[in-house]
């Protein structure tokens, strides 16, 4: 089959590979429909930060239908459409057991840690998809992943019912998280990466500040900016990773009792996000990029990284086929 593999940093290369043979209870074949390339892909492309193995299929973001099954795998059959759940734990510490794998003391993801959805077929466990309606077209279904992690992070910030929220970083988790919450009907001010942020943020808020602010850049400039302006009693969630560690004032968090928390990609939202995907679908459509094939994706990535994308989510169609799309 064809498959990307990363090999290490900057080396991407789509190519033929074996199947991967479906033995050992309770696993399943998926065909992958749609793969979305995200940011924690290209950040190992650059780093190979997170890679547990080498070499590795990518992709932790992707729907499918299942092709075969074996042993017990309980309602999961073949025909059946369904998304990936991208959480790789340990089983063993006192947080997988709790049944929150994202925050495992030994954390991992498909597509770093085992192969993911960067390929036409993927072999997982039953217990790591999610059942999705046939009714929902699969290049929508492949946002679950990340629709997941949004809805994480707005719980996390709680903002008041119809308090205006800024969300910092206009890329696929920061919009989705715009898109939710606009929904809900809060005032959202969208703050990308620019000189004039700053001012833009106390034009809008004024001297008292924006008491919802989630960050979703892992910019640690963005972030040492962003503080100073967030008003007292307020909510700082931090949705991104950091590659430069950022440096607040932190006698204005303790003075301010400004409340900062973090988010691990998602606990249990996978069901609420299936579930809302149909209805933020006409909004999703213009989100996405045309498809693109397996063959596309290193030449893809180092495009993304060059900024060179205006679209939120870049989509591979691994088997080029209209079923399910």
């Amino acid at each position: 089959m064809q498959a990307v593999r990363f090999y290490g940093i900057g080396d991407l290369r789509a190519e033929t590979v074996p199947c991967s043979s479906l033995t050992g209870d309770g696993m399943l074949r998926v065909r992958v429909i749609a793969a979305g390339i995200c940011g924690f892909d290209l950040h190992n492309f650059e780093t190979g930060h997170w890679v547990g193995r080498l070499p590795v299929t990518p992709g932790h973001e992707f729907a499918g239908v299942i092709m075969e099954t074996r042993g017990a795998c309980g309602d999961m059959k073949p025909g059946q459409h369904v998304v990936a759940d991208s959480r790789v734990g340990c089983r063993h510490c006192t947080a997988c057991r709790k049944g929150s794998p994202n925050l495992c003391l030994q954390p991992g993801f498909l597509g770093e840690v085992s192969d993911g959805g960067f390929a036409e077929d993927v072999v997982l466990p039953a217990s790591q998809v999610f059942p999705v309606p046939a009714s929902l077209p699969l290049r929508f279904a492949a946002l679950a992943e990340p629709l997941s992690v949004a809805l994480h992070a707005i719980s996390r910030l709680s903002p008041a019912s119809g308090a205006p929220v800024v969300v910092c970083g206009g890329g696929t988790i920061g919009g989705l998280s715009a898109l939710v919450l606009a929904r809900r009907e809060h005032p959202v001010h969208v703050v990308e990466r620019h000189p004039g942020r700053q001012t833009l943020l106390r034009e809008v808020f004024g001297s008292d500040g924006p008491a919802f602010v989630l960050d979703t850049t892992g910019s640690a400039q963005l972030v040492d900016t962003v503080v100073p302006l967030i008003g007292r009693g307020g909510t700082l969630v931090l949705a991104g990773l950091f590659r430069q560690s950022p440096c607040p004032d932190f006698n204005l968090i303790v003075e301010r009792e400004i409340d900062l928390r973090g988010v691990s990609a998602f606990a249990d939202e996978m069901h609420e996000a299936i579930a809302l995907l149909p209805l933020l679908a006409d909004d999703l459509e213009a989100f996405i990029t045309p498809r693109i094939s397996l063959a596309d994706v290193p030449g893809t990535c180092e495009r993304l990284l060059a900024g060179g994308e205006v679209k939120l989510k870049t989509l591979i169609a691994p088997n080029g086929m209209d079923y399910g799309w």
